[in-house]
């Protein structure tokens, strides 16, 4: 399948799938070329800034405002902060795979939520999830009224259908969907599986590079966004929805993936995570993982996110007298992992490809006692982290886990064990 992609991240983009379909010099004119209707698009609110402004004009064959009434559809594993929880703790937890479904399961129907925190309603925090889908949306398309989606595939390729055009994304990339785009996602070469964030807090951004200067991390160039493409199909179709926390569908006559061209700032995005330029000491110690950094939600306290997303890509590791790996740590932010292939250098044993780890604010972690035994004695010599992508969704916010989360067959109940082996070395004695 040929795609085209206009590239920049958060550019005023314009793509039409019609030669001029869209309007010149305004947004709105009387009448629209093709017998298009104008409907303006906003992801932020009208006065915000200049700079986090995002808004897109869409010229479609019917409005958004064309569908049916909405009744609540059941789907009850996908769950909205806030989540009330009957087994909350402190303890590290980890998980394997999540069982894949046995019966056809689409996209919307194989979501289900690991954790969340914060409050939707207030539009503060995330939650995160996991999806498995063993079929394509056909005839059923999906928005998200309470958060924007940020979708990590961990196996097989997607395809996500959008009101702006097409987006194929595969393990290895990221997929972002803004809060309120219709979408369908469609399987490539079988079934998927993957996680998911939703951000219900300011849109994701790139981080700024500090002292680092105007390059590395991820570049704005890299950013893939999708070009204007139209379904014009009429039928019965269903239009589900996530609003308030609840799960609606409404009946739609035609195919709400009609928009024929636009302009603007807020749609859909991809990114390659392989052309992350990860920035990693050449003298000692092991740098914070903020600088692994690709997106951020920021949230009211400066230098504090309401979500980072953050990798752990392939890289060298050259530091001197140094304890590699991730130090022993707690921290104030509260860390979701994720393996998307490979092995993560912290923990060798026990986190595979599609396991989830959980480490909530002032719970201790880091190395396993094997790691910690290896690479205490290791030959510090150059060496390159290869075949590995784990990521981070992290936040100020600590994580409440699920009761499916908790109850799931996939949850390690041996998890913590990974560091009760750890001697202890110290001599008063000996320096």
């Amino acid at each position: 399948m040929s795609l085209t992609y206009l590239t920049g991240f958060n550019n005023e983009h314009e793509s039409q799938a019609l030669p001029n379909a869209l309007p010149q010099g305004q947004f709105s004119p009387q009448q629209c070329s093709y017998g298009l209707y104008a409907e303006q698009f906003n992801s932020t609110a009208f006065t915000a800034p200049r700079a986090q402004n995002r808004r897109t004009w869409l010229y479609r064959i019917r409005p958004s405002a064309l569908v049916g009434k909405f009744q609540p559809w059941p789907q009850s594993q996908w769950q909205t902060a806030p989540i009330r929880s009957q087994g909350v703790t402190p303890d590290p937890l980890r998980w394997d795979p999540l069982p894949e479904p046995t019966a056809p399961t689409h996209f919307i129907e194989g979501m289900q939520t690991v954790a969340a925190n914060g409050d939707a309603a207030t539009q503060v925090g995330v939650a995160t999830h996991y999806y498995h889908a063993n079929r394509s949306m056909e005839d059923e398309y999906f928005y998200n009224a309470d958060g924007e989606l940020l979708i990590v595939p961990q196996q097989n390729a997607l395809l996500a259908h959008t009101e702006m055009g097409r987006l194929q994304v595969q393990p290895g990339e990221i997929l972002v969907i803004p809060r309120g785009v219709k979408f369908q996602i469609k399987l490539v070469d079988g079934p998927i599986r993957g996680y998911v964030c939703e951000n219900y807090g300011a849109p994701l951004q790139l981080p700024e590079r500090g002292p680092v200067g105007a390059n590395g991390y991820a570049n704005d160039r890299d950013f893939l966004y999708p070009s204007a493409w139209f379904e014009e199909r009429e039928g019965d179709f269903k239009l589900l929805c996530k609003f308030a926390g609840t799960l609606f569908q409404a009946d739609i006559k035609h195919s709400p993936l009609d928009v024929v061209a636009w302009v603007g700032r807020s749609a859909p995005y991809k990114y390659d995570l392989s052309r992350f330029n990860a920035m990693n000491t050449v003298t000692y110690d092991h740098p914070d993982p903020s600088i692994f950094t690709v997106l951020t939600s920021p949230s009211d306290s400066e230098g504090t996110a309401n979500l980072d997303f953050v990798i752990f890509p392939p890289r060298w590791m050259v530091a001197e007298h140094t304890f590699r790996p991730p130090w022993y740590h707690r921290n104030l932010m509260s860390e979701f992992m994720g393996l998307i292939e490979g092995v993560y250098d912290a923990k060798e044993k026990g986190f595979v490809p599609g396991g989830m780890s959980l480490h909530n604010c002032m719970t201790p972690h880091g190395p396993e006692a094997d790691v910690f035994e290896k690479a205490s004695n290791a030959e510090l010599a150059p060496q390159r982290y290869q075949d590995t992508m784990a990521f981070m969704f992290e936040s100020r916010y600590p994580f409440i886990p699920t009761d499916n989360a908790l109850s799931s067959t996939a949850l390690q109940s041996d998890y913590a064990h990974c560091w009760h082996n750890l001697p202890k070395l110290f001599n008063s004695t000996q320096r």
